[in-house]
């Protein structure tokens, strides 16, 4: 029998597809942990930066923990109409909440005591609103509701912190930290984005990062590197110097790879997980959410890295967290917070017209000199 070419094309498009799908499988296949490998995650990847953030604070709060975790699964429950579901967690939410007025506030350093109570109240006075919105089944409000009564979550648990939880190690001294959390606003030639950079999870290049902000370095450059739908790197500098080069010494200034993970109140330093026997450890910043924001370094040099960061823009659903190049391969030190729809229209050559840290800069501790 002769196939027309139309035939021939329809019967080639069906193999690729069917091979595509035979390797998709067989790379996850080989991709799958032993027994006595470390455990993946549970669930699906989170993508939402603003979860991963909240999960990411150094607190041990089991209460505010819970109502935070229900207030996160209300969207995806009001979606498959789990209305008594619902109406069942607001009360839970409420009724924590209304137990833990006094606890608290009693639980944070006296300046952050009204802070925290105006965000109770917050979320007491949306609680009836929620529960109305989930009586009513309006699908659309209960989203907003519980997102906005999780911004006041966030603000109780970031003043729950007390002060910076671990020693960095002195070899890092002479590094600028961020110890704590600053934003960042990028201004660029297709809109304004902004990132939450964390300190808890990856102090030392957080801190290089709002430093080298501080500074106006990042002022004027553009995406030197870029793969469309995958990364958009900047930071290279005008010249042969590939980072930043201290002004006083001259010498390029370079940070270590540091990755936190769970169940570690410290991050890890200088090697990637694999190294370290954690290959399939999650790190407490994956690169799950679209915009991570990471520290760029030659693959032959994990603490090479200095000036140049990237944004991670790939869609996770094929290559979860855990699973991929990246977790434990660089050090992720924030995300994307407002603005993501910016970054899918950015391409290689746009520009960063400035960066600016609009929030948190009295968290950055500055180097210890050291002696010439």
């Amino acid at each position: 029998m002769v196939i027309g070419t139309r035939n021939r094309k329809t019967v080639a498009k069906k193999v690729a597809i069917a091979l595509w799908v035979l390797g998709l499988m067989l790379h996850f296949w080989l991709a799958l942990p032993t027994a006595s490998e470390a455990a993946l995650p549970k669930q699906s990847a989170i993508k939402d930066a603003r979860i991963l953030l909240r999960n990411a604070l150094p607190i041990d709060d089991p209460n505010l923990r819970t109502v935070q975790v229900l207030l996160e699964k209300m969207p995806r429950q009001a979606n498959l109409k789990r209305w008594s579901s619902l109406a069942k967690d607001t009360a839970q939410v409420e009724q924590m909440i209304v137990g833990d007025q006094e606890r608290l506030p009693a639980a944070v350093a006296p300046e952050l005591r009204p802070l925290v109570r105006q965000q109770l109240s917050q979320i007491l006075a949306l609680a009836p609103q929620l529960q109305q919105a989930i009586t009513d089944h309006e699908r659309g409000q209960i989203k907003p509701l519980s997102e906005e009564m999780l911004v006041s979550v966030g603000a109780i648990e970031a003043a729950l912190v007390p002060g910076f939880p671990y020693p960095i190690p002195p070899s890092y001294a002479h590094l600028p930290q961020l110890k704590g959390r600053a934003e960042v606003e990028f201004i660029t030639d297709k809109g304004r984005v902004v990132a939450t950079i964390d300190g808890y999870s990856a102090p030392v290049n957080a801190g290089n990062f709002i430093d080298l902000v501080r500074r106006g370095f990042y002022d004027g450059l553009d995406f030197n590197r870029a793969d469309d739908g995958y990364f958009l790197q900047t930071g290279d500098p005008a010249g042969e110097a590939e980072g930043f080069v201290e002004p006083a010494t001259g010498t390029l200034r370079t940070v270590p790879l540091e990755i936190r993970i769970p169940n570690q109140k410290e991050p890890l330093y200088e090697h990637t997980l694999e190294e370290l026997g954690y290959g399939r450890t999650l790190p407490v910043l994956p690169f799950s959410a679209y915009g991570t924001l990471a520290t760029a370094h030659a693959a032959e040099d994990v603490n090479g890295g200095s000036s140049q960061f990237f944004f991670y823009l790939f869609e996770s659903d094929l290559t979860p967290a855990g699973l991929n190049l990246m977790d434990g391969n660089y050090s992720v030190f924030g995300y994307v917070t407002e603005g993501e729809e910016i970054l899918y229209k950015l391409r290689l050559g746009d520009k960063i017209l400035s960066a600016r840290v609009i929030s948190g800069l009295e968290n950055l501790q500055e180097p210890v000199a050291t002696a010439l």
